[in-house]
């Protein structure tokens, strides 16, 4: 699955300005006389999971990583997970991505995670290490002076961060970029450079991308427990492995290493996780050509191997699986040893894209191996083959799984997963396994049927062909309840029902927020931008998402709210990929305005659900578009720091004039339902225009709303009278508080309606109330899913 990649407008910036008539005395930061309570709409996953860790002496103590989303306690008696970084804050939103966690064996309450989302320019803050004396709950931060990368690539190997068995008060940190091996003699509190080690790693993916041209660094650390060593994994094919026999005072290459581990068929390789069978004596590391988590197999040749240190002797076994169903094995990303079961291990290809990902299973220390899965070929040998595997994927719960697909012969709608650099074998049941994916978790309690099954393949000679074996196939299942990571883009409460889009997996349809709903596939878009309603027939529903290629149109149209879905029709000259911009729909429903996301395309419209479209006249590429949600005359259009009006329900826009607004940053507006020309704007750059202003007479002038000095999203929910006018939310800073703050009387008071525990990281997106519930409120957030907010009581 692609991820996504985040730009925010962040910092402060001061305005003076008038204030908003009527709203001589207004302020905010007033105590909310309102408890909340905070829950998400359920989609189950989303995004990938890089790390799953069981705590070794502790059972049913397990952790789940995320790459933009923060770290999950798995909660044994409910089987799902507890969020554990929500008290994140805005400006230290990059705490969000968890480069690596570690759980204490010793002293199982403590509990660590390396965050820190991008090393390069996307993220402005730096790297911290979390520590935590009861499991999470609560944390300290120790900052470093250096970013790491939760979200950049290699995030899926490790694990970087290590708790000593020996001592539990040391932990190792493996780093990117040249800052080498840190250590902590205080439990996480501080972090200081080990000198002595030598090699800080030299292997970069793309020099040429600002994405991808990480030095990969020092990957993971682990402890011989019977010999006292510590060894060390690094990126550098010439020299990828250490040794320290006296707890990290010295260090030496382990003799073999880079003739193991730096090469796979003449493709550069580095050590991406490691496992040891202490029983046997046995160190056991992944390889794999590219760090992960997107590229397949190499040009040509194999682009990993598994390898078997023979700790007493020193000797390197090569123990790579021989056979792949497709052919060359691409490269390893998780590797997993049974410590209940001394000998058995399993790894996972990386991205052995079709038909579908492949888990190796091995009772004899990798001297041979059984697939998850294998072809079944007919005398004829006739392509596509059959497929037989040993066991059933339940994805009861996230039926979007499938991504709106059917089996197509071996590959299959719901797969074994991609990007699986997290496998873990519970240390306290050889029955349980998890795995993570670009999207969920699976898992198992009855992996142990897999050694009773036998092969999967026979053949039948006097048929002359292949044939299935009859196996008794266990269950795979949805093991992510509780964990949401999806990026949302936009949102819309029709009533009953919530429409929202969301970065990777397009959109839902939800009209109950405890399941899934139904994921929005046709228009098949790989990322949804915007959504909008007609504010005086809420069936009708439109939406913007990213496509590929030449495939379906970038608006999606429906009609019945949201239940079914019309692809609309191409634009010349706007192609594929993030070009969707942003949609509008009259308050009628009859006239839908789309301004494309390239930047070159000026804004069109159509009359006909999208199957023609017209250009708008007056208006620029890259506009902004927005409808009246009372007068279908009336749409209206912000770009550069200049606001446009339609008086011909959007065919036709003419600039209103007025001036002060945000010139550069990320800006949005809305406007009010059931007000006609009411308009609520936010947005603009730090060191810059930066605020909230309100316009009543449709854009012609507009007020600084004087209370927040930083302003990034607003909307609208049900009011607290009858007649009153509809209660605001808005993600901004007011009184040097950034949260989600409300109002119930038009912008005059404001009270912030999260805590310190429920911030979410970024929240600038988008933000919404809902018709029908008084005070509920919807967050989009950047990796947490959807947030919703009911008054307590």
């Amino acid at each position: 699955m692609r991820r996504r990649t985040f730009a925010a407008s962040l910092g402060a910036a001061a305005m003076a300005a008038a204030a908003v008539p009527g709203t001589a005395a207004a302020k905010a930061g007033g105590r909310c006389e309102d408890a909340y309570t905070w829950r998400n709409a359920v989609v189950n996953g989303g995004g990938y999971v890089p790390g799953i860790v069981f705590n070794e002496t502790e059972a049913d103590l397990i952790y789940a990583r995320t790459d933009i989303g923060g770290l999950y306690r798995w909660r044994e008696g409910t089987q799902t997970w507890k969020p554990l970084l929500d008290w994140v804050g805005w400006d230290d939103w990059g705490h969000t991505g968890v480069v690596s966690v570690a759980t204490d064996p010793v002293e199982p309450r403590r509990t660590y995670a390396a965050v820190g989302t991008y090393t390069n320019d996307w993220d402005p803050g730096s790297g911290a290490v979390l520590y935590s004396d009861d499991y999470g709950d609560t944390w300290g931060v120790a900052e470093l002076p250096f970013k790491q990368g939760g979200n950049m690539p290699g995030r899926g190997m490790g694990e970087r961060l290590a708790v000593s068995p020996f001592d539990n008060a040391v932990l190792y940190l493996g780093t990117p970029n040249g800052n080498g091996l840190w250590r902590s003699v205080d439990h996480g509190r501080t972090w200081a450079e080990v000198e002595a080690f030598p090699n800080a790693g030299n292997f970069v993916q793309d020099p040429s991308s600002d994405y991808s041209d990480d030095n990969q660094g020092v990957i993971w650390t682990d402890f011989d427990l019977a010999g006292g060593r510590i060894f060390v994994g690094v990126a550098d094919p010439d020299d990828p492995l250490y040794v320290s026999a006296d707890q990290g005072a010295t260090w030496q290459p382990v003799p073999g290493a880079a003739a193991a581990l730096g090469r796979a068929d003449g493709n550069r390789t580095i050590p991406k996780q490691a496992a040891f069978d202490h029983e046997h004596g046995h160190l056991f590391v992944v390889t794999g050509w590219d760090p992960g988590p997107y590229n397949g197999a190499p040009a040509s040749g194999r682009g990993g191997s598994v390898q078997r240190l023979t700790l007493a002797t020193g000797e390197w076994t090569d123990v790579t699986p021989s056979y792949n169903p497709i052919g060359t094995i691409p490269g390893f990303g998780g590797l997993t040893v049974d410590r209940r079961r001394p000998g058995t291990l399993m790894v996972a290809t990386q991205n052995n894209w079709w038909p579908d990902e492949i888990l190796y299973r091995s009772t004899d220390s990798g001297a041979t191996w059984e697939t998850s899965w294998d072809y079944v070929w007919d005398a004829n040998w006739s392509w596509p083959p059959a497929r037989t595997d040993r066991f059933d994927m339940d994805s009861g719960g996230s039926a979007w799984l499938s991504f709106g697909n059917a089996d197509d012969g071996p590959a299959y709608a719901v797969k074994h997963g991609w990007m699986i650099d997290a496998l873990a074998i519970d240390p306290h049941d050889s029955d349980r396994i998890m795995w993570g994916t670009g999207a969920t978790i699976w898992g198992t309690e009855a992996l142990t049927q897999w050694d009773a099954q036998g092969a999967l393949v026979g053949w039948d000679s006097e048929a002359g062909r292949q044939i299935a074996l009859p196996v008794d196939p266990f269950t795979v299942a949805v093991r992510v309840e509780g964990l949401e990571e999806t990026a949302v883009q936009d949102i819309a409460a029709l009533g009953g029902t919530v429409v929202s889009a969301m970065g990777d997996l397009g959109g839902f349809v939800q009209t109950d927020l405890g399941s899934a709903g139904a994921q929005i596939r046709r228009p098949n878009w790989t990322s949804g931008r915007g959504v909008d309603f007609a504010g005086l027939n809420p069936e009708v529903v439109v939406g913007t998402g990213d496509v590929e290629g030449d495939a379906d149109g970038h608006v999606g149209v429906s009609t019945d709210g949201g239940a079914t879905w019309l692809t609309t029709a191409r634009l010349e000259g706007v192609a594929g990929g993030g070009n969707a911009g942003s949609v509008a729909v009259s308050a009628d429903g009859a006239v839908i305005v789309w301004s494309p996301g390239n930047g070159t395309t000026a804004p069109v419209f159509s009359t006909d659900l999208g199957q023609t479209w017209t250009p708008v006249e007056g208006l620029p590429a890259g506009a902004l578009v927005r409808a009246d949600r009372a007068n279908a005359n009336r749409c209206y259009a912000f770009a550069a720091g200049a606001f446009y009006a339609s008086a011909n329900g959007g065919l036709a826009f003419t600039a209103t004039g007025a001036s002060g607004l945000p010139a550069a940053g990320s800006v949005d507006f809305r406007a009010v339902p059931g007000k006609r020309g009411h308009l609520w704007l936010a947005g603009g750059e730090a060191d810059g225009v930066y605020g909230m202003w309100r316009s009543t007479d449709g854009g012609r002038t507009w007020r600084r709303v004087r209370d927040f000095q930083e302003a990034d999203a607003v909307g609208f929910g049900r009011a607290r009278n009858r007649h009153g006018y509809p209660t605001l939310f808005a993600s901004a800073k007011a009184g040097g508080v950034r949260g989600i703050w409300r109002s119930t009387d038009e912008g005059r008071n404001w009270v912030r309606v999260n805590d310190d525990a429920h911030q979410w990281g970024w929240t600038g997106k988008a933000i919404t109330g809902d018709p029908d519930v008084y005070g509920r409120v919807y967050i989009a957030t950047n990796g947490r899913g959807l947030i919703y907010g009911d008054i307590a009581d």
